[in-house]
């Protein structure tokens, strides 16, 4: 975690962030600013859907897109109505530490006993279930998939700005990293 960096105040912000939504998402989650009326959405968040993850931002600011790790390559049509007919032109990617989409195999059995506890299901098909989707959905590093998928959707959608973001659980406070300081 020592490429994370902790943003305390805007003069910490990457300068290709000031000015922008990115900024502004800052300035509602770290610094706790009072929140300004939003009439549209300035950016787009991907996020994971773990529900330890709370963001401070007011209504209409932002779209919100929660899956499993922040994995968004099953609903790309999503991100691109946002764009084209959302309008915003930002997008903050947002992961987090202690991912349960990270080391998926490891949660194998647990999965398995609680879909046929939780969800009536039996033991074969829970198996085949999380054989077929954990491959999918795993996303090993937290912070190497984040890269990852940032470098992927800025060659998919060129002219929009995207943030790779770190949600740290112990604290609440989202993080840049360091990797992204000198990246387009």
């Amino acid at each position: 975690m020592n490429d994370l960096i902790k943003i305390s105040n805007e003069n910490e912000l990457f300068s290709k962030y000031r000015n922008t939504p990115i900024e502004q998402l800052f300035k509602y989650h770290n610094f706790g600013c009072t929140f300004e009326k939003s009439s549209k959405a300035e950016l787009l968040v991907g996020m994971c859907m773990d529900n330890r993850n709370q963001l401070r931002i007011p209504n209409n600011f932002a779209y919100i897109l929660r899956t499993g790790g922040g994995n968004l390559r099953s609903i790309e049509f999503k991100i691109s109505y946002a764009i084209g007919i959302g309008g915003v032109q930002c997008i903050a990617l947002i992961g987090h530490n202690h991912c349960g989409m990270s080391n998926l195999i490891s949660k194998k059995q647990r999965f398995i006993e609680g879909m046929v506890k939780n969800a009536g299901w039996m033991e074969k098909q829970a198996e085949d279930h999380f054989m077929r989707f954990a491959p999918i959905f795993e996303i090993e590093n937290e912070i190497e998939f984040l890269l990852c998928e940032t470098k992927r959707l800025r060659e998919k959608y060129p002219k929009v700005m995207i943030a790779p973001l770190f949600y740290k659980i112990e604290d609440n406070f989202l993080y840049l990293l360091e990797a992204d300081r000198d990246t387009a």
